[in-house]
């Protein structure tokens, strides 16, 4: 029976080589299958052997070949970073005031919650990793204290109450923020999530 002439391809590889079909099966030569992939063929006795090289192999691709993503994310390190500063630049506002007999107004105490609460929800769009979204949890927790300690001394002056300019020293809630600002910065530095306690 006459054979029908087709085409044969390699996945990975340039380029096709012709299939006769005959009876119903398909053949190729295969020197022609050596070059497409690059191979060699040798003989041994009655033996041919067809070698593929690695170098003429399937070149993986990224996605097969990167490992799954760990540690924060380049946009979550971004957001997180800018919460911190808000957050920080919250607190000072309020410990200078306080230091420097300044009354805590809620006009402008309002305009540091607003920037540090639109700054989270950023932080919370941006989360791709496991570090991103336990991170996440413990940025929401530092914005909530901070809000108590921000609330506390609105708080005060609304109801007259006398602030010292001392009484940060012994302010369990303003060294909570502390120490969880300071945990924060070491897991963005370090680029991998790890429970901050006083975050909590």
């Amino acid at each position: 029976m006459a054979g029908q002439s087709r085409t044969f391809t390699v996945d990975g590889y340039s380029g096709q080589i012709p299939v006769i079909q005959v009876n119903g099966k398909s053949y190729v030569e295969i020197e022609s299958l050596a070059r497409l992939t690059g191979s060699s063929i040798s003989f041994r006795a009655n033996q041919t052997i067809l070698t593929l090289h690695a170098s003429a192999a399937i070149t993986p691709t990224p996605e097969t070949t990167q490992p799954a993503k760990s540690g924060f994310s380049k946009d979550f390190l971004r957001a997180g970073i800018e919460e911190m500063t808000a957050i920080r630049e919250w607190r000072v506002a309020i410990v200078s005031a306080i230091q420097n007999n300044y009354p805590v107004m809620d006009e402008w105490v309002a305009r540091y919650r607003s920037t540090a609460n639109s700054k989270l929800a950023l932080a919370s769009t941006a989360l791709i990793t496991d570090s991103d979204r336990n991170g996440i949890s413990l940025l929401t927790n530092e914005f909530g204290n901070m809000q108590k300690f921000s609330d506390k001394y609105l708080a005060m002056h609304k109801s007259q109450t006398y602030i010292s300019p001392d009484s940060l020293d012994n302010d369990p809630l303003d060294q909570q923020l502390l120490e969880c600002a300071r945990g924060l910065a070491v897991l963005i530095a370090g680029g991998q999530f790890q429970d901050v306690a006083t975050c909590h």
